[in-house]
């Protein structure tokens, strides 16, 4: 028997479900159930757990990542637990009990999952929603509860389904994720850095690092620009500034932090600005410059100021876009008054961000996922070996994976491993080096990879080769015997990129 490599995430998926297939036979029955659920795994969609602290906007960022308002965003039960949106036939909400009972329940009027389940939550371990949505036929989001000021119930069945506190078994019968987008807001506390380290991907037993984690600056448009020195009071500008030092402080746990307006993306996204907003915003776009500033200056004074458009109509477009949006359209017709609604919604959708997190989903998590997915499930292979107490067993599994990671066509897994042995600490290295090993992490781009992107091909091709014989002598010379071993991977990424730069001649 082997596996249908049709259904599987690449070429690397298919050699990790063929290694378990023919391990099967060789172990116990309850190892064999464990790799049977890691099977599932490998052809089930990428699984990216979104996480962050309480009120940072997580829920909200997830409805406009997936182009409808479903995740409720007010506090509530659901809000409390632990939600995965997943592609299906029909839209359903199938409420999963502790006990392994199901119970489907209908999607409320405005299509979102009921903020009241009617059940005893305490009971609860999460929520399923199948939607007929495109963007989730290769992603499955898991929404998670806040981090921080949540009871105690809410943290464990966070922990309980995203991190590596259970048994193997356990482990890879929950609904784990392989991948974290982690949601900060401003203020980046240092024990952002212990809940990334503590979101480990489920099948994978590894710690969140720029192979499987980025992390996004939320509510982009709350931030003082004033209070950022060089932004020039540009708040986008201070936004970008701001990820750039926060990715700083949270590597090498993240690829990069992107700055997002999650409100505005998941107004603009999914069809929560309407025509009659664009006319509402056109009536606003008309008033005298002096009257439309004092306006501008705080949500009150919007709300509440005496103008044509009714106070009703202007608190509904401040839960939509705030003023920081408001701004940005009335920018927009200033420019162009005989915007449609259409181009008006396109341009609160540019100045939101949404785009460059999906451009970062893509390059980092959807252009790798079969590496991803194939390092995680050789991660829950060898803990399911590790845990069943039999010398032989493991012995058997160890030796299956070794010839495997042998192939030349293996080596991306090796690479993975490295990089999370590099970033988690696991294997120490002066700081340069490890810049240096992360950047294969960062980006597919290969002069990213470098970090010499943008400049001339002849450039790219001499460094990768000098680079390769560096880290080979550096493996031989010098390394200790953990940092040779990473080293080896390190030189022969370096070849194989100096290879595939030779044939772009």
């Amino acid at each position: 028997m082997t596996a249908q490599a049709q259904q599987l995430a690449g070429p690397l998926s298919a050699a990790v479900a063929n290694l378990c297939v023919g391990l099967q036979p060789q172990v116990s029955p309850a190892t064999a159930a464990g790799f049977g659920e890691v099977l599932r795994r490998l052809s089930a969609p990428l699984q990216v757990a979104v996480a962050g602290r309480i009120k940072s906007g997580k829920s909200t960022l997830v409805n406009a990542l997936i182009g409808r308002r479903v995740a409720p965003t007010d506090v509530g039960e659901c809000t409390r637990l632990v939600t995965r949106f997943q592609y299906g036939t029909v839209d359903r909400v199938e409420v999963v009990f502790t006990d392994g009972r199901k119970q489907v329940l209908p999607f409320d009027p405005n299509g979102m999952i009921p903020p009241d389940l009617g059940v005893d939550v305490e009971r609860v371990s999460h929520v399923e929603a199948y939607l007929t949505n495109a963007v989730l036929r290769d992603l499955t989001v898991i929404d998670t509860p806040g981090l921080g000021s949540l009871d105690a119930a809410s943290v464990a069945r966070t922990e309980a389904l995203l991190t590596n506190d259970l048994d193997p078994v356990s482990r890879n019968a929950v609904a784990g994720a392989e991948a974290v987008l982690y949601v900060v807001t401003q203020g980046v506390r240092s024990d952002d850095q212990q809940a990334l380290a503590a979101f480990t991907a489920a099948t994978a037993s590894r710690e969140a690092g720029p192979v499987n984690a980025i992390a996004v600056l939320n509510k982009a448009d709350t931030i003082a620009a004033e209070t950022v020195e060089g932004s020039g009071g540009d708040t986008w500008k201070a936004a970008v500034m701001l990820a750039e030092r926060q990715a700083d402080t949270l590597k090498p746990r993240v690829a990069d932090v992107i700055p997002v307006i999650g409100l505005i993306a998941e107004s603009a996204e999914t069809g929560g600005f309407t025509s009659t907003d664009a006319d509402s915003l056109r009536k606003l776009a008309e008033l005298d410059p002096v009257t439309r500033e004092t306006m501008l200056i705080s949500a009150d004074l919007f709300a509440t100021w005496d103008c044509d458009v009714p106070p009703g109509t202007r608190a509904r477009l401040l839960e939509k876009l705030d003023l920081y949006g408001i701004r940005v359209a009335l920018t927009a017709l200033d420019a162009e008054p005989g915007l449609t609604a259409g181009a008006l919604r396109r341009a609160l959708l540019d100045a939101s961000g949404l785009d460059g997190v999906r451009g970062k989903l893509n390059a980092v998590f959807r252009s790798r996922s079969d590496g991803i997915k194939a390092a995680a499930a050789l991660a829950s292979v060898t803990a399911l070996a590790a845990a069943s107490g039999d010398q032989g067993e493991r012995q058997r599994v160890h030796n299956a994976i070794e010839v495997l990671l042998a192939k030349p066509e293996a080596h991306q897994l090796r690479l993975l491993e490295a990089l999370t042995l590099v970033a988690s600490g696991a294997v120490s290295m002066p700081i340069d080096l490890v810049e240096e090993v992360l950047r294969f992490g960062s980006s597919p781009d290969l002069g990213e990879q470098l970090g010499l992107r943008g400049r001339p091909h002849a450039e790219l091709l001499a460094y990768a080769l000098e680079r390769a014989g560096w880290w080979r002598s550096f493996a031989s010379f010098g390394a200790t015997p953990a940092q040779s071993r990473v080293a080896h991977v390190v030189h022969r990424a370096y070849f194989l990129m100096w290879q595939q730069l030779r044939g772009r001649r």
